[in-house]
């Protein structure tokens, strides 16, 4: 996140760095100051963050971004979500500072565990929108053809079906086809036909009344 800390002052960014031996991969920023405070000495850097020193935030910030970023991308897999979920952990830092407690462990671990945390949460979360977004594709899926379907193969032949498929637009007749005789769900039917999924509802919605009319379907 890009929200700043009190003072004004904006959290230091993520950008890609290249390794040696590899492509460019995406890492915190390095060091800038020229070693790693030690356990010790983070526990009291957390003590000044607590107070509200930006100074102390951002040798805090410098210790720990590498070590955030790594544990969140091998959870998330995903860069720019990596990049966001760091940037919160490290938001929770400085707004949790005064939470921390050395005798529940060092500055390192309680990071880490909020790192994983997040990333956890952040996982959990787009695969419940994927998993919403899914479920609402079939129920879709299958309340349009309900009005049509059941009754096509009670009540019509295949030459009635056949030609009012032909009064259809190449890419209603093709997405009402997979849809229909191919039990394709709708995502399933914008991939085989390369066309966002937006304009494969709107196809098959509008195939769907044309064809319900041209078959004399009443529901």
């Amino acid at each position: 996140m890009d929200t700043p800390p009190p003072g004004g002052r904006p959290l230091p960014s993520f950008r890609p760095v290249a390794t040696a031996g590899a492509g460019p991969v995406n890492q915190p920023l390095p060091f800038r100051s020229p070693g790693r405070p030690g356990p010790a000495d983070l526990a009291e850097v957390m003590e000044q963050v607590a107070r509200g020193d930006k100074q102390a935030f951002s040798t805090l910030y410098d210790a720990l971004a590498p070590m955030v970023f790594g544990i969140v991308v091998k959870v998330v897999r995903d860069r720019a979500q990596s990049e966001e979920v760091a940037q919160e952990v490290m938001l929770d830092l400085w707004r949790q500072a005064a939470r921390y407690r050395p005798d529940a462990g060092s500055v390192t671990t309680w990071t880490a565990t909020l790192a994983h945390r997040r990333a956890v949460d952040r996982v959990r979360t787009v695969q419940a929108a994927a998993d919403r977004e899914q479920a609402q594709a079939a129920r879709e899926h299958h309340t349009a053809f309900d009005e049509v379907a059941e009754q096509v193969e009670t009540r019509l032949d295949s030459e009635q079906v056949r030609r009012c498929l032909r009064g259809l637009t190449e890419l209603q007749r093709q997405a009402v086809t997979l849809a229909y005789y191919g039990g394709l769900t709708y995502r399933e039917v914008a991939q085989t036909l390369r066309t966002p999924l937006p304009t494969i509802k709107t196809r098959m919605r509008d195939g769907l009344i044309r064809l319900r009319d041209c078959m004399g379907v009443t529901t």
